[in-house]
């Protein structure tokens, strides 16, 4: 039996995957397989030695300590895409309020809720809050990866101009790409021409701080900035600056700070990006399947830390090796395979920059004692068998 330790309250939607019979699933299960989490701080947490998989029911993992996870063999998984339907619809709305000072005239009613003229008050002071349409105008999206590209797409749905920017585009969200958005050279570029720039790129030592003053600088006047990616990913005294001198009009973001929330042209919201009923089950069940796949299979699809990796199994015995990315790798663990006359049917290796992922299948048992010759090779992590 399979057993899952639950960091946080999973959507019982995305627990229900697992069998009954065959999983066992709790948080306070001892000496897991793997860990499903959604926000929970693993950072400092000693995490078991049984562990093999972590999945996060979130596309951020900034939470989960990847590099430790990888030297030890631990694969990581997020769930792209889960809650890019959520995110992008609140993107949406970031963006028409931004631009139509709906807050501001909504806190407004609110002040002036216990005067009996309120219906003469609002005719005579809603000139106050006017803002621009976004039909007509141009927005940039940073990141083109599921949410980005839902944001792209229905942003020109809504008569808008688009132009997106990531260098590492993939094959898959090209595909599902407009053909209509127009490609900026680099982020400057984009920045200049955006009367809307909104963010969907993971945080990293690359992207922290990627909007400073330097980029206030050429980014074009009166635009309007949404964050729903990452807190970090703009500097907070420098977006506060740009607002005071006018030079950018709002600041939309899901991470309040202090220092935001003491400037007006702010909107702060609470983190709810992915914060639908829809959105939670769709991480859970995301993540959910790729542990199962995984710890069932050796199947390793949306790891942030290893390879992908399938390879349907036909043959009865199958060998899972996480090794450093290393040369002749391969050949030591084929030719301590072949040393006790072990014949591979079929195998698959991928590597993703320091480390390497095997999958090895046979019709025959592998005994112990190559499985142990396996592990003493220098650079090897970790290895485990499958037999169905």
């Amino acid at each position: 039996m399979f057993r899952i330790k639950t960091l946080n309250k999973i959507s019982p939607i995305g627990l229900e995957v697992f069998p009954k019979g065959k999983y066992e699933i709790g948080d306070d299960i001892s000496n897991p397989d793997a860990i499903l989490v959604r926000s929970a701080d693993m950072n400092s947490m000693e995490i078991p030695s049984s562990v093999i998989a972590i999945a996060r029911a979130g596309a951020g993992y900034n939470n989960i300590p990847v590099s430790r996870c990888s030297e030890s063999g631990v694969v990581v998984f997020n769930t792209p895409g889960a809650n890019a339907n959520a995110v992008k619809e609140l993107t949406l709305a970031a963006m028409l309020l931004s631009s139509r000072n709906i807050v501001g005239g909504i806190n407004w009613t609110s002040s002036v809720a216990d005067k009996a003229d309120v219906a003469e008050l609002v005719e005579k002071e809603k000139s106050k809050f006017t803002g621009p349409e976004i039909k007509g105008k141009t927005l940039g999206v940073i990141g083109l990866g599921a949410i980005g590209v839902m944001v792209a797409n229905d942003a020109m749905a809504l008569g808008m101009n688009v132009i997106g920017f990531d260098p590492y585009i993939s094959v898959d969200a090209a595909w599902h790409l407009s053909s209509s958005v127009a490609r900026a050279d680099s982020l400057e570029s984009l920045l200049s021409k955006s009367d809307y720039v909104t963010l969907h790129i993971p945080q990293s030592e690359a992207t922290k701080g990627l909007l400073d003053a330097d980029k206030f600088k050429i980014i074009k006047k009166d635009a309007r900035i949404i964050n729903l990616s990452r807190n970090a990913l703009v500097k907070d005294k420098d977006v506060v600056d740009a607002l005071d001198s006018g030079k950018i009009s709002c600041y939309v973001t899901d991470f309040p700070s202090v220092e935001l929330l003491a400037c007006k042209k702010v909107i702060g919201i609470p983190h709810l990006g992915a914060s639908t009923p829809e959105a939670e089950d769709n991480c859970a069940v995301m993540a959910a399947q790729q542990i199962m796949d995984y710890l069932e299979s050796g199947e390793v699809r949306n790891s942030v830390n290893f390879p992908k990796c399938r390879l349907e199994q036909r043959y009865a015995n199958r060998l899972l090796v996480v090794n450093k990315n290393i040369p002749n790798m391969v050949g030591q663990i084929t030719t301590n395979l072949a040393n006790a006359n072990i014949n591979i049917q079929d195998m698959i290796n991928h590597h993703r920059d320091d480390y390497g992922f095997s999958i090895i299948d046979s019709d025959q048992k592998i005994p112990d004692s190559a499985l142990e010759q396996i592990r003493k090779v220098a650079g090897i992590i970790r290895v485990r068998t499958i037999e169905r």
